[in-house]
């Protein structure tokens, strides 16, 4: 059974699931109908789009166009492949500098995982942290009730404590994921890169660069916490060799 929203409105998969829903909605929980067999029901299902991917030269080009904190979380983004939420959740102990390795916590789907810090912000991180250090010694100065533990400050936390005036309480923070999304656009405008880029390209682009040099499938998957291996394998359509990575037989003339 088509739903005539796809046959006639040509509207969007989600569109659709929206008005089937909202359908459902109205005969179980306001007109208490029984909506009868719905075996024929198919919910549209949402089209297959490929991720944008940099390639290595514009991904140097928009990274050496941040500064700052925000070119520290686009190379986590880049570097150890973790969507922008993952990176300014980070804890202090979450980092591993000497082991490189970072420990994603309650990531998509609620899942921890492990993955890779890069050897190349080893210093970088390192000094950031001084900072961050000495801002939460400040904290513990002013305010006597603030969480004393350094494993659990954030590794990017926002430069502002928040005051409720209401409760008296008070707190610090991540950095708001709005800073590094617009650092990031303006970044590209710079670069005058084209492409729908955004903070997530990083990621994409750290499993495609990975795949480009060789890595095995199975390894970038657990290190992007993919349940399938088919999530992954969308990466193997974008390698910058043409179309699954095939060379072109009139290249071989």
């Amino acid at each position: 059974m088509r739903h005539p929203l796809a046959t006639v409105g040509q509207v969007s998969a989600s569109r659709q699931n929206q008005a089937l829903s909202a359908l459902l909605f109205l005969y179980r929980q306001v007109l208490w109908g029984d909506v009868g067999n719905l075996e024929g029901v198919v919910r549209a299902r949402q089209p297959k789009r490929l991720p944008v991917v940099f390639t290595v030269a514009e991904t140097r080009e928009v990274l050496e166009r941040l500064q700052g904190t925000e070119q520290l979380v686009a190379q986590m983004l880049y570097g150890s492949g973790l969507r922008l939420m993952e990176a300014l959740r980070l804890r202090v102990q979450d980092v591993e500098i000497e082991v490189r390795q970072v420990t994603v916590r309650s990531g998509k789907g609620d899942k921890d995982r492990v993955t890779v810090f890069p050897a190349s912000l080893m210093e970088p991180l390192q000094n950031h942290l001084l900072v961050v250090r000495q801002m939460h010694r400040a904290d513990l100065r002013e305010y006597p009730n603030a969480a004393s533990e350094w494993g659990l400050q954030w590794v990017f936390p926002q430069s502002h404590r928040w005051h409720d005036e209401k409760t008296k309480t008070q707190g610090r923070h991540h950095i708001d994921p709005s800073v590094i999304q617009k650092a990031v656009k303006r970044a590209l405008l710079r670069a005058g890169i084209s492409k729908p880029a955004s903070c997530h390209t990083f990621r994409h682009s750290f499993a495609t660069h990975l795949l480009e040099r060789g890595q095995d499938i199975r390894t970038i998957q657990e290190l992007l916490g993919h349940s399938d291996v088919k999530t992954t394998m969308i990466y193997t359509h974008v390698l910058n060799r043409g179309p699954c990575g095939v060379m072109s037989p009139v290249d071989l003339l």
